[in-house]
């Protein structure tokens, strides 16, 4: 064979050899690519990416007009994973470091272990919730050394668990050790508010040696190196997540709403196990309506059993009072999922939804935002005022402001109040408040009604035939018990009203004449009316409130005069009073009380609810008798009536009664003020009760400014004044 033919027949080779692992390559590529393209796709998956939950929005509330009061913005916070850290790095180091950034940076982490952040060491549980003191025990429980403690203690102890009366258990039939046995027993029973710092003193717990305990080979292993006082700040973290193992509660978030500069450092510094993940936080955008609005946390374990199913995360917020928490589950979005692909390095390459988040329903709420502000703005007028004559710093206020038809809530405020902004920084300032201002006095502040409870007996006498529209009693200063002189009720005047029909009675708000009623009608029947009326039940408002309290006859006695003029055991919520005038002028329908006015999905494209419009229950009051008692509130209002020179200024004629609450042991009565306007076609009610405010008829100014805030001169115009009228 010569030389060509030799050279021929090693390119032949060589060609072939290629094609051949051409042919190969092909074929292992169309296996991968074709043949087991799912396998391989999900191994590549599997190997360099991760799925993570993508919080859903929460949604927005509005008031009626749309403007916003509660939304959501995006933000970013810092976690600590452990399972981040590499091989030899150490968790407690990695957590300090991250720590002295957060403090040379002035970022607050979450520390809730009640033990003082600085040497030297007390406890702080008189500070927290229920909810941290349930968990702390939970820890200290689980911790051996504290437990054994603790049972101890409780076996010298037993008081500390058991109520009086309440025997020692038994040990079990197989104990050995009887102290033992019976300190794990009463262990076990053990609640929150047992656990006090005496009780762990007592059981040689001081928050010191607890210090010790948790930094120790038994707790969660310090370096000795660490100062106490970067232990306690190291021990507050592994404290945190620690005991969301042992409630099975939501992950560990350690800062909030970190601003960018602040995650650039944190990239930068490399710094092991911390996390950056996208969330969103509550943003209001009023600082009215605290008490309605509420407020979110994060999930509790308490609340895993009722979520279960609804697509919440271990990171999500959940509404814990006000409106936050009564339309949850419209307010709740929808989370999704995201795969987020990296390197070997850890850095992100490539991120893809699995599931788009929905965002939560857009909540519309029946409030008037401008007329909630001038109503807590006019109720704080008010109350500082008298506040500043006589020197009381703790009086307390509320006033609603309701639709007659359909108990629509356009405003409902308490005084004192707060930036519902800021209610996590400054609850404890505001917890320990004497005022009170975290109260929802307007729901669940319960007073006796004074007169403004005169027209409800009114109707009842005339709707049970004891009187007419047009019958006069004559009224002296003195009411007497019927064959007891002994028990009389004295009128607010000091002369004689004479001859009175009901209108007249209820212009003059003469106790005589209603405690005459009162005693006629009896107890039974004007309870019956004043639950007709909705008193003495809840309002049906989505947020809760008090039901108040019926009056009623100790054994014995009649107090039905008394409870008709107001001055018995009967009590309200200012809520309440106003549902009580609203259902009186739109002649008897009671509505359940609601804030409701509609939900819409995020995008405004269809309407999911609506807030309830028919009627609870209806009393059929006739017109003739309607009309007598309406009169007889008008007539309040009017030249010589008893609030004229506040109602001279009011844009709309309007029909009002006042009530002073008597509190005994010479304290100033509180004030109670109703009305309704206008008086030809009531629209809205007003109910205003003021602590020791003296009088009713002090709060009918601020009723004016209500009313005048709402009915606007182009209302007036428009809805009000008919041709050829003019404006008084």
């Amino acid at each position: 064979m010569d030389h060509k033919e030799r050279k021929n027949l090693r390119l032949g080779l060589l060609g072939a050899f290629g094609v051949a692992i051409l042919l190969v390559y092909l074929g292992l590529l169309f296996d991968v690519q074709v043949t087991n393209h799912d396998y391989y796709l999900s191994q590549s998956i599997r190997s360099i990416a991760r799925t993570e939950t993508v919080e859903a929005s929460r949604g927005l509330i509005t008031d009626r007009n749309g403007k916003s009061m509660v939304s959501s913005r995006p933000s970013y916070n810092l976690t600590f994973d452990a399972s981040l850290l590499k091989a030899g790095q150490d968790e407690n180091q990695a957590i300090l470091e991250l720590l002295e950034l957060c403090e040379a940076q002035g970022v607050e982490w979450e520390d809730n272990l009640p033990i003082s952040d600085s040497a030297p060491f007390s406890y702080t549980l008189d500070s927290v919730t229920d909810v941290m003191r349930s968990r702390f025990l939970k820890y200290l429980k689980d911790l051996e050394p504290a437990h054994d403690a603790l049972a101890a203690y409780l076996y010298e102890h037993p008081e500390t668990v058991l109520e009086e009366g309440e025997e020692v258990p038994s040990p079990d039939a197989s104990a050995i050790d009887v102290a033992a046995n019976v300190g794990e027993k009463l262990l076990d029973e053990m609640e929150d508010e047992d656990l006090t710092a005496q009780v762990l003193e007592g059981a040689g717990l001081s928050a010191h040696t607890l210090i010790e305990l948790m930094r120790g080979e038994e707790g969660f292993s310090l370096p000795v190196t660490f100062s106490l006082n970067e232990a306690r700040m190291v021990l507050g973290v592994r404290y945190e997540l620690s005991i969301r193992n042992l409630v099975d509660t939501d992950a560990y978030t350690m800062a909030e709403d970190v601003d960018t500069s602040f995650i650039s450092l944190i990239n930068d510094g490399n710094y092991a196990g911390a996390k950056i993940t996208n969330s969103s936080v509550r943003q209001y955008d009023t600082t009215y309506a605290a008490h309605i609005l509420g407020y979110t946390t994060g999930i509790w374990a308490e609340d895993l059993e009722n979520l279960e199913g609804k697509n919440y995360s271990g990171t999500d917020k959940i509404g814990r009072t006000g409106v936050e928490a009564a339309f949850e589950d419209y307010l709740h979005g929808t989370n999704g999922k995201r795969i987020v692909s990296t390197n070997s390095n850890g850095k992100v390459t490539g991120e893809y939804y699995s599931v788009e988040p929905v965002p939560g329903n857009t909540v519309e709420l029946t409030i008037d935002l401008d007329l909630q502000q001038v109503v807590e703005e006019a109720l704080a007028k008010t109350v500082n005022a008298m506040n500043e004559a006589d020197g009381n710093e703790t009086r307390g206020a509320a006033a609603a402001v309701l639709t007659t038809h359909g108990s629509e809530v356009l405003a409902l405020a308490s005084y004192p109040t707060y930036d519902p902004a800021n209610y996590n920084r400054d609850y404890n300032t505001l917890s320990k408040d004497p005022a009170n201002p975290l109260w929802n006095r307007a729901t669940n502040g319960t007073y006796a009604p004074g007169s403004t409870f005169k027209p409800l007996t009114a109707i009842a006498a005339l709707q049970e035939g004891i009187i007419t529209p047009t019958k006069e009693i004559r009224a002296t200063h003195t009411w007497y018990y019927p064959g007891d002189r002994n028990s009389y009720a004295n009128c607010w005047y000091a002369g004689s009203h004479g001859l009175l029909n009901v209108t007249e009675a209820i212009t003059n708000s003469c106790n005589y004449f209603f405690a005459q009623m009162g005693y006629e009608l009896g107890m039974d029947r004007l309870r019956e009316y004043a639950q007709a009326f909705g008193l003495g039940s809840s309002t049906g408002i989505e947020i809760g409130d008090a039901s108040g309290k019926l009056p009623e006859n100790p054994q014995g006695q009649d107090q039905a005069p008394w409870a008709a003029f107001g001055q018995a055991t009967q009590a309200y919520t200012p809520l309440q009073l106003a549902n009580y005038i609203a259902t009186l002028v739109n002649g008897g329908e009671l509505y359940d009380v609601h804030l409701l006015k509609s939900v819409k999905t995020y995008d405004n494209s269809q309407v999911v609810a609506v807030g309830q419009a028919e009627p609870r229950s209806t009393l059929d009051i006739s017109a003739a008798n309607l009309e007598a008692v309406k009169e007889g509130m008008l007539g309040y209002t009017q030249p010589g009536g008893m609030v004229y020179n506040a109602f001279r200024n009011c844009i709309v004629t309007a029909g009002a009664k006042t009530g002073t609450a008597q509190l005994g042991n010479n304290d100033k009565n509180n004030g109670v003020f109703v009305c309704f306007a206008p008086y030809d076609d009531p629209e809205i009610v007003v109910s205003i009760v003021i602590e020791k405010g003296d009088a009713g008829a002090n709060l009918a100014s601020t009723a004016v400014e209500i009313l005048n805030a709402y009915f606007s001169a182009d209302e007036i115009g428009t809805a009000i004044i008919g041709e050829n009228e003019l404006l008084q």
